[in-house]
């Protein structure tokens, strides 16, 4: 899941092409849909969150995945969460990992825009919990 923080707008999505880039420097790559206001705001902030859901958090990934959704602070008041402090975005709490990154490049691929960043920090890792898995449309 991917989040940022627009002025006093929160905005997130559920990715499903998120991978390691480079370990030294830590850097990861989030793909997101080019014509959508996630890519577009992503093209003005440089700050965001990525979060690796653990298996018991369904519902928040299809509440972000869902077409037309309301912003992620709306989707996360039920959920326990908080601010990344060096993104500023909105990070649920219990996932496998959560961490900050800044844009270091964008890639036009397709019908989306490749975002690679250099992690800047791991709010969390929690190495006990099952990870969230989508293959074929479907939840593992």
């Amino acid at each position: 899941m991917l989040t940022v923080r627009d002025g006093r707008d929160d905005l997130g999505t559920t990715v499903t092409s998120f991978m390691s880039v480079s370990l030294e420097p830590p850097m990861v790559l989030a793909g997101v849909a080019t014509g959508s206001y996630l890519s577009e705001v992503l093209g003005r902030r440089d700050r965001w969150a990525a979060t690796v859901l653990s298996s018991e958090q369904k519902a928040i990934a299809g509440r972000f995945a869902a077409a037309g959704r309301p912003g992620a602070n709306l989707l996360l008041a039920s959920a326990p969460h908080h601010r990344g402090p060096l993104s500023d975005a909105l990070i649920p709490d219990d996932g496998l990992a959560a961490l900050e990154c800044r844009t270091r490049q964008r890639i036009e691929a397709g019908d989306h825009t490749l975002f690679v960043a250099e992690v800047e920090s791991a709010d969390y890792i929690a190495r006990r919990r099952t990870p969230l898995i989508r293959v074929n449309r479907r939840y593992l």
